[in-house]
């Protein structure tokens, strides 16, 4: 079964975290992902196997040499889109910059990915996930005493990654009406200011204190956060409604009446201890038997390793073994045309002449 997006044809020059996420999130779609590794560098993250580079196979360039640039700008003049995540001005030197690509291929999107963006004071500054999140605002908020980064989700895959991916198929829809390509400029802060959009209207509301550990949805609230057991494993809240909120009283046995009022924060602390003292009574996979699947918004935090066992991720098929590895499926399910994981040329390159006969037939 054809992929949404089978019949699209990118270029990826390879990189680490959000460009092969990006070029991963295609692959899983449909589209034919040709990634270009430097001669001798096929694993940048050291690992016989890497999931994001799955879907696709690679080959190798320099893109330094003459030859290796005529060969990419032949694969773009076949090519619907191209990712790339080098630091501004960085692949212009090498003659492979907008200008260039789109002068052999009008209609190309060319997707770029980068921390602070094209342009800008910092643009051509060193920076990773956590810098850049901390300048939207985001790091700022998570955490307790000290700012948490929570790994690099927000930043690299969800501010990042996810937005280059959303961009560009915005592009290429745009480019089969108008004939015409464009440059996607996908910056991290950029993208993590926007996921932090309904943080800003409660705070320019008035229902957002600008310190960590203080509203709802940051861990201050004790019926929206996670819980030490028995077992010393954790369970997570997320009991916001009043109705959700009754039932998980109800299940935990206690009594509302012996509670303090929710409402007033300065009832957080206590709330929060009674709570701790009732979830330390039993075992994580105790409460789960009580809980799980009720309207306490009640779940266990489980570990990597665990997560692709849970009943609910196996009833789902959320994880699938591909070359003998496990790994999250593709998302989010279309119902006629899903994404699939395709057969991965993870060790040897493909062959670059059937690649450019078949993209030039």
């Amino acid at each position: 079964m054809a992929g949404p997006l089978t019949g699209l044809r990118i270029v990826e020059i390879a990189g680490l975290g959000p460009t092969p996420f990006t070029a991963m999130l295609l692959a899983d779609m449909g589209a034919e992902v040709i990634r270009i590794e430097r001669p001798g560098n096929t694993h940048l993250l050291g690992l016989d196997y890497d999931i994001l580079n799955r879907g696709r196979g690679f080959v190798q360039l320099d893109l330094k040499s003459e030859t290796g640039r005529d060969t990419v700008l032949r694969l773009l003049a076949q090519a619907d889109g191209l990712i790339e995540g080098m630091r501004p001005g960085v692949i212009e030197r090498l003659g492979l910059g907008p200008d260039a690509a789109l002068a052999v291929n009008p209609a190309l999107v060319y997707g770029r990915m980068t921390g602070w963006g094209q342009d800008g004071p910092l643009a051509n500054a060193a920076g990773h996930d956590i810098n850049y999140i901390a300048l939207s605002g985001a790091l700022h908020a998570i955490g307790a005493e000290a700012p948490v980064p929570p790994l690099n989700l927000l930043g690299d895959f969800g501010g990042g990654g996810m937005y280059l991916g959303f961009g560009m198929v915005c592009a290429l829809f745009e480019a089969q009406r108008s004939g015409r390509g464009q440059v996607i400029d996908a910056a991290i802060t950029d993208g993590t200011a926007h996921l932090m959009a309904m943080i800003y209207a409660m705070r320019q509301g008035g229902q957002w204190h600008d310190r960590r550990q203080a509203n709802i949805l940051d861990g201050a609230a004790p019926y929206y956060g996670t819980y030490q057991c028995a077992c010393g494993g954790y369970v997570a809240i997320g009991a916001i409604e009043p109705q959700f909120y009754a039932e998980l009283l109800r299940l935990l046995d206690l009594d509302p009446a012996d509670l303090p009022d929710r409402g007033d924060q300065d009832n957080w602390p206590l709330l929060r201890a009674r709570f701790a003292a009732r979830f330390l009574t039993r075992t994580r996979d105790q409460w789960s038997a009580i809980m799980e699947g009720t309207d306490a918004c009640f779940a266990p935090v489980l570990a990597i390793d665990e997560a692709a066992a849970h009943p609910h991720n196996r009833a789902r098929a959320a994880f699938v073994t591909i070359d003998g590895h496990e790994q999250p499926a593709p998302a989010p399910r279309l119902s006629r045309t899903p994404g699939q994981v395709r057969p991965s040329s993870q060790t040897e390159p493909v062959n670059l002449d059937d690649v450019l006969a078949r993209w030039q037939a």
